[in-house]
């Protein structure tokens, strides 16, 4: 059973078909990685999927909910949790608080109690003690009071990731998650996908160039060449595949 899928996805710009009719299903404990070369449509794709491009056909469902009317904030509430190329978070605020608030946004999407004294102190008393796991979880308990903008890249990214998993995210997307981070900083990102893959209910979508990457976590691997699904299946038959040969690798098929 598919927790996300889409169904003809399409966008146009001008004549410009940049995502072609894509239909996909994404099941959960399973990582899918996404790829093809520059100018595929890999990352428009995530784009029309998370909401920040409207979709000139086609659509998008969670859990079988319909999601192509609502906005970016909408599918993240419904469970949508997507990771950008570049860091989305509070710069201003401490790490804990930016917990803290993904958090607070996830109970609020929830049953809400009437107000009284006692409710407010155990919702606030419940709130940071799942700020404080989640930032334990994600080995970032020692820095929960700095600001993230005092951050190294590479915690900046974790700290990201830690609000999808406060915001109980159903789905992760990450888009070229060890993008700018050196040789230290790549691995600790990755053991956290690492982590979110043993989760059965959960389901990753993963836009990455490195394909030593790809072949250590995809469970599944489907590639885009010219907005256009060309390729769906485990990494070692898809890597495998004239097409992906030719199209991703740059390797020209030989002549029969």
């Amino acid at each position: 059973m598919s927790l996300l899928a889409t169904k003809d996805l399409t966008i146009r710009f001008g004549g410009h078909v940049a995502v072609n009719a894509v239909t996909c299903a994404f099941e959960p404990g399973t990582l899918t990685a996404i790829v093809g070369p520059n100018g595929a449509g890999k990352t428009t794709y995530f784009n029309l999927i998370s909401g920040q491009l409207k979709a000139s056909a086609g659509q998008v469902t969670l859990d079988g909910r319909d999601l192509s009317g609502l906005s970016p904030s909408q599918r993240t509430r419904a469970g949508l949790g997507r990771a950008f190329q570049l860091t989305n978070l509070f710069p201003r605020l401490s790490v804990l608080e930016n917990v803290r608030l993904a958090v607070q946004a996830a109970r609020d999407g929830a049953h809400r109690r009437g107000l009284n004294l006692w409710s407010i102190w155990s919702d606030h008393r419940a709130l940071m003690q799942r700020a404080d796991e989640v930032l334990n979880e994600v080995n970032m308990a020692d820095k929960e009071n700095e600001l993230v903008a005092n951050l190294p890249h590479g915690d900046q990214r974790k700290l990201e990731v830690a609000l999808l998993m406060a915001l109980e995210s159903k789905v992760f997307m990450f888009d070229e998650p060890t993008a700018g981070m050196n040789a230290a900083e790549a691995p600790v990102i990755l053991n956290l996908i690492r982590k979110l893959k043993q989760d059965p209910t959960k389901t990753i979508l993963l836009v990455e160039h490195k394909m030593d990457v790809v072949r250590e976590l995809a469970d599944r691997i489907i590639v885009l060449h010219n907005g256009t699904l060309v390729a769906d299946g485990d990494p070692a038959t898809v890597i495998a595949s004239p097409i992906v040969q030719e199209a991703y690798l740059g390797i020209a098929k030989e002549a029969a």
